[in-house]
């Protein structure tokens, strides 16, 4: 696991060399066990060292005997596979690393190669032969990648922070960025919130011409829900376990370091450490953390429950109020743009209590994204009902009844129904896992003249994106392209990488995750016949391997009462902040309408609450950075 940066432009080799120092500089969070540097003339990149696999070797930039170099961050979880076919086919190693193992392979196979890695990673190949520089970012954007073209050349990098290090002028803040965030709580990706600096999605691959300047996106992989029908007899559940042990396996075996588990106490993590005794592992260590708050669920109990099962050797964390508000600061800091998820800064504690003991941890993101989570199976049951009475009704009828005058959530299911049928139910109303600020509230706010892009119009070309695929598929293809890289993998990314920690996703795995695409849906949110359930298939694998008590509970997102303290003892400290000398939103923003979700979040409006921590989080991010 690492830090990269580069650049490739109209410099200097010693220039070069500067700049890419500077940005390097920026992200020794993210490797601080070694750092290494090369430049030419037009071109140098640059990184920081996690050391885990052949912590002795494996120093970059490597160079390989074509010329190619590469700067890779990330892990290769089937590396030791593929060195093994290539020592059979004569190929020589200078070190044990996975990083020269993906050199090693471009240098036979070019880029078709990425079809043989297994893993989480976003790297730069430097190929003089050829005169071109490749940045690739993983399948799922697990590790990020940055990429900005200035007059004077393209930057890259692991984090933002670290492109600015190397810029002659610090951009602007992108207000259709901004916009977005405002809805949806997280900045969707191509874009940042800086303008003229991007995310190379998943999946993909920039190709940077260093003769022309002119660079080229492609992409190598991308995925595709599509549910197929049950087959009777077929072993869903061992095929499931299959997959999963070898993904666990593999995030365990592939380091050279202790591993642990970051264990809430839920579903996900839980099966993710009970794999892990199951394969053979044990008295390894577990990681958990709560609020020291008798207002806050504590789901400790849970987490404590899990490990006495599995017979880990378990740590817990508790963070106060105190503690969640001092690192505010620092969280958009780490962030580098605004990011409203408040689970980062408790994930950032329980990161580095799992630091002093470890330096890899697993946890259960992506199950809910990939397996039919959160409250899927609700929706499924609803749209069941939904197509039976389509059946019984002329197609008249049901368009009247979605005219019916009616007020709420339930109004939209049934406008939406009415305009579209039960298969385009979720469309219709754009349904999203966040919608804060709405487009009329978002007009209201802004002080500037201006026409931005609708976020509902974003989220209605997500959906069209889909095809025709049922409803619970279309979900599945939106949360897992939007929600869980920009959101949930950045967040887990930057709160680990922050401590130094490596943090794997066994969930993500590409076989399981195309596996799972195709799983029938009474495998992921259940049926009428059986009844629903979320992620049906993981609580069949899990019952004979967890406590009912694990098993059986709801979902529950990691509980942060700091929506619950704005109306009790955090209402004044976020008036100041909001409207105090320093406050810098009014360049952007009316304070009316934040004054008015203020004076709402205090009175104990849940949904006022999130707005009002989305300014927050942007006002602070506005004094980090501008």
């Amino acid at each position: 696991m690492c830090g990269i940066v580069g650049l490739a432009g109209r410099f200097s080799a010693d220039e070069a060399a500067r700049r890419a120092a500077r940005m390097n500089g920026s992200i020794v969070h993210r490797g601080p066990d070694d750092e290494g540097l090369w430049s030419a003339d037009g071109f140098a990149f640059a990184m920081r060292r996690l050391a885990i696999i052949d912590l002795a070797g494996g120093h970059q930039p490597m160079r390989g005997r074509t010329g190619a170099g590469i700067v890779f961050n990330g892990e290769i979880y089937n590396y030791r596979e593929l060195r093994e076919r290539l020592l059979r086919e004569g190929e020589h190693f200078l070190t044990h690393s996975d990083t020269e193992v993906v050199l090693r392979l471009y240098e036979r196979e070019g880029l078709a190669m990425l079809d043989r890695l297994e893993g989480m990673f976003a790297f730069c190949i430097h190929d003089p032969g050829n005169d071109r520089v490749h940045l690739v970012r993983d399948r799922f954007g697990v590790k990020p990648l940055y990429y900005s073209e200035q007059p004077e050349g393209l930057y890259f990098a692991s984090e933002i922070k670290a492109i600015l290090a190397g810029m002659e002028r610090r951009p602007e803040p992108d207000p259709q960025a901004l916009h977005d965030y405002l809805t949806l709580r997280f900045v969707p990706g191509p874009r940042t919130a800086w303008q003229g600096i991007r995310k190379l999605p998943p999946g993909r691959i920039l190709t940077l011409d260093l003769g022309s300047g002119r660079t080229r996106e492609e992409t190598y992989w991308s995925l595709a829900f599509a549910a197929e029908l049950e087959a009777p007899g077929r072993d869903y559940v061992g095929e499931f376990a299959g997959l999963f042990l070898t993904a666990v396996e593999r995030r365990l075996l592939a380091a050279d370091v202790p591993v642990g588990v970051l264990l809430s106490g839920g579903l996900d993590s839980s099966a993710v450490a009970a794999a892990a005794v199951e394969l053979g592992h044990r008295d390894f260590h577990t990681f958990s953390v709560s609020f020291a708050d008798p207002r806050a669920f504590d789901e400790s109990g849970f987490a404590r429950q899990a490990a006495a099962h599995i017979g880990s050797r378990h740590h817990e964390v508790r963070i106060t109020q105190a503690e969640f508000l001092d690192f505010l600061p620092e969280f958009v800091r780490y962030a580098d743009e605004p990011m409203a998820d408040l689970a980062s800064i408790p994930l950032h504690r329980v990161c580095a209590l799992a630091r002093d003991q470890v330096k890899v941890v697993l946890s259960g993101e992506g199950s809910d994204e990939i397996l039919g989570g959160y409250n899927m199976e609700r929706i499924a049951a609803l749209l069941s009902r939904l197509a039976g009475a389509e059946g019984a009704l002329p197609a008249g009828l049901r368009r009247r009844l979605g005219r019916l005058p009616a007020a709420g959530r339930a109004a939209s299911w049934l406008r939406a129904w009415g305009e579209g049928g039960w298969r385009r139910v979720l469309a219709g109303q754009r349904y999203h896992a966040t919608l804060h600020w709405r487009e009329a509230e978002k007009a209201a706010l802004w002080n500037r003249q201006w026409r931005p892009r609708s976020t509902e119009g974003l989220i209605e070309d997500w959906y069209a994106g889909c095809g025709e695929a049922h409803p619970i598929d279309q979900l599945q293809q939106i949360y897992s392209g939007a929600w869980l890289t920009e959101d949930l993998l950045m967040k887990a990314d930057r709160m680990s990488m922050a401590v130094s920690l490596e943090l794997r996703e066994p969930f993500l795995d590409r076989r399981l995750v195309e596996w799972a695409a195709r799983l029938p849906l009474a495998w992921r949110v259940g049926d009428r016949r059986r009844g629903y359930a979320s992620k049906r298939i993981l609580r069949e694998f899990c019952r004979p391997r967890l406590p009912a008590a694990i098993l059986n509970r709801p979902k529950q997102g990691f509980p942060v009462p700091a929506y619950h303290w704005l109306a009790s003892d955090l209402g004044a400290w976020a008036e100041d902040l909001l409207f105090g000398p320093g406050a810098r939103q009014g360049r952007f923003f009316r304070a009316p309408p934040i004054r008015r979700a203020l004076a709402r979040a205090r009175s104990g409006d849940l949904e006022a609450a999130h707005r009002t921590w989305l300014m927050l989080i942007l006002e602070l991010w506005l004094r980090a950075w501008h």
